[in-house]
């Protein structure tokens, strides 16, 4: 008996003292209630009234009154004919629960848009929470014990200083905003970043600056770095040529106070674009222009924190080459996961849209994300959002998946492990065994350029069962110049039924990848290593690939060269590779519907 009641002594003091002596638990982790997985939020009823997502369980608290701020900073390093100092102008609203003492993080929107546009239409102040992006964040987190913050960067709103487009001076005003927000006796020290495009580069700005502060980050559709942005291959996009004038026009207001937002990178930028399009290689000047306006490379060696990475796989204002392209064989997403930081990704079939902007996910044609239309918009995106920055910014809760969710062209989601996958399969296509057709000049090759358009169709790829391309396709074309440029840009077709599926473009001087040209030699061969978008598509059983050839193709310029810089295509010395993967219906993901009511 005396034996049993020690050990019922010694039960009682162990389940007494059990977390003494092992992990420590926190009552925030007791009292966060466990998540629904992934794969069963499809069985949940989801708020799908509004005009984006909302969380599964409202917070219990209100934001108080909207405060604002103007934040010094010391500019004269960074501009050599601007001001010595401005300041940063921020608004921020914090949650009821800071009244008792209680420190929160905060999650903010860095962006030039605050009372953006022409006088008498202007968009918004920081002062007002904005439309969209800014309601999100405010109605989904402010209630569970989050800051919401607006910044406004150099040059725009009330923010004084240099409009700085992507410079280092922003970068240095996104910065101490950051800095600021980190360091509040409210704040506990944790800053997340949210927004797309503009609003995503500038998440990347703060990186590269590497504060401490800054937890998490997640680009909508973000820029990366400028000149990938503008330039694919050397390929100009047609807004190349007006994207700083278009931003300068619409930041300033043309009184006097202007004179304090105009510094020499704006004279810069005004000919960024066209000396950039003519000059090719013969341009060494703008190569540091566009090296301050890189910031995904910084950001990777002088920063410490976890990345959302969202993106459209049918955008062409931010195109996914953004995060998964670069030079040749760069891999943005990758790299990153590779190196040792926290990353997950949400890869829609989408354009420039977040994932719940369903009022524009119709906004769409075939080919370029209408087949996947009716299981797009992600109603469970602010909760996914939840559950990452309630771990990374609250500390609270289990740590998210290191997962890529990526949905198919034909609509179907699936998890992957990383995108693109690691485990694709080459499928190499010699495009000498394809039939193909276009301009025989002299009896030569077909040609390129001029308004010659060459088709080379890849018939019955695989007669047997359905391909799924899922990565970055290449393109190995020998080609011969018959001038120092010349330009390719190719439509990748189903054979069948001409759907698009992706493309990819490349001026000729830029052959071996990337943003390094060099000279090319009239008459004289050379590969061009030509990489395609990012595609995540289905090609039926027995259907086969149609590459159409062209010297430009939808937003992109024509070679600057005009017609005189030709190019011949060798079909018998080229070749196609799709990268292959073969997946069951075990990584399907259902996800979430739109009520009925």
């Amino acid at each position: 008996m005396r034996g049993h009641v020690w050990a019922l002594i010694l039960l009682f003091i162990g389940a007494s003292f059990s977390g003494c002596f092992g992990e420590e638990s926190s009552s925030e982790d007791i009292e966060t209630p466990p998540y629904t997985s992934i794969w069963d939020r499809h069985t949940l009823e989801w708020n799908t009234t509004g005009s984006y997502s909302m969380v599964l369980e409202t917070g219990p608290y209100s934001p108080l009154s909207v405060q604002e701020t103007l934040i010094p900073v010391d500019t004269s390093e960074v501009w050599e004919t601007g001001p010595s100092s401005a300041e940063v102008h921020l608004s921020y609203w914090l949650p009821s629960n800071t009244e008792t003492g209680e420190k929160v993080p905060v999650i903010a929107v860095i962006s030039p848009y605050f009372s953006y546009g022409p006088q008498g239409s202007e968009s918004t102040p920081t002062n007002i929470v904005s439309a969209g992006r800014g309601e999100f964040i405010f109605d989904n987190f402010v209630p569970h014990g989050y800051a919401f913050a607006q910044v406004a960067v150099f040059g725009t709103e009330e923010s004084s200083g240099c409009f700085d487009y992507r410079g280092a001076g922003e970068g240095l005003g996104i910065h101490a905003a950051v800095e600021w927000l980190g360091t509040q006796e409210w704040s506990n020290g944790n800053v997340g970043l949210y927004g797309k495009s503009y609003e995503g580069a500038t998440q990347w700005e703060a990186a590269a600056m590497g504060s401490e502060y800054l937890k998490t980050i997640v680009p909508i559709s973000g820029t990366t770095a400028l000149h990938p942005l503008l330039y694919k291959n050397g390929s100009a996009e047609a807004r190349s040529q007006v994207m700083h004038m278009n931003y300068f026009s619409s930041t300033v207001d043309y009184n006097e106070d202007d004179l304090d937002n105009v510094c020499p990178d704006i004279v810069e930028g005004l000919f960024a674009g066209p000396v950039t399009y003519i000059g090719g290689e013969m341009d060494p000047y703008m190569a540091s222009y566009y090296e301050e306006r890189s910031h995904i490379d910084k950001a990777f060696n002088n920063w410490n924190g976890s990345i959302y990475w969202v993106q459209g796989m049918q955008d062409w204002n931010v195109d996914p080459h953004q995060v998964f392209g670069g030079p040749i064989g760069t891999n943005w997403y990758s790299d990153y996961a590779n190196s040792g930081y926290d990353v997950r990704g949400i890869l829609g079939q989408w354009g420039h849209d977040y994932p719940d902007q369903w009022q524009k996910h119709d906004d769409i044609d075939s080919g370029y994300g209408a087949e996947a239309f009716e299981n797009m918009t992600r109603w469970d995106w602010a909760q996914d959002l939840f559950e990452w920055f309630e771990y990374y910014l609250q500390e609270r809760g289990p740590k998210p998946d290191m997962t890529a969710q990526i949905q198919r062209n034909d609509g179907h989601w699936r998890i992957e492990e990383i995108w693109p996958p690691t485990d694709s399969e080459p499928l190499q296509i010699d495009l000498g065994d394809c039939d193909y057709d276009g301009t025989f000049v002299g009896g030569g090759p077909p040609v390129v350029g001029g308004g010659q358009t060459i088709t080379i169709n890849c018939p019955d790829i695989n007669p047997n069962s359905a391909i799924h391309i899922s990565g970055l396709p290449t393109a190995h074309l020998s080609t011969v110049p018959s001038f120092d440029g010349g330009q390719i840009f190719i439509e990748m077709q189903d054979l069948e039924t001409g759907l698009r599926l992706g493309h990819a473009t490349m001026d000729v001087r830029y052959h071996a990848g990337g943003s390094e040209p060099q000279t090319v030699t009239p008459g004289n061969e050379v590969i061009m290593m030509m990489e395609f978008q990012a595609i995540d598509a289905l090609l039926p059983a027995g259907h086969g690939i149609r590459l159409i050839l062209t010297d430009t193709g939808e937003d992109y310029l024509a070679p600057a060269c005009g017609s005189a810089c030709t190019l011949h295509v060798l079909p018998s010395l080229s070749e196609l590779t799709l990268p292959i993967i073969d997946r069951t219906n075990s990584t399907t993901l259902i996800v979430p519907s739109p009520s009925e009511n």
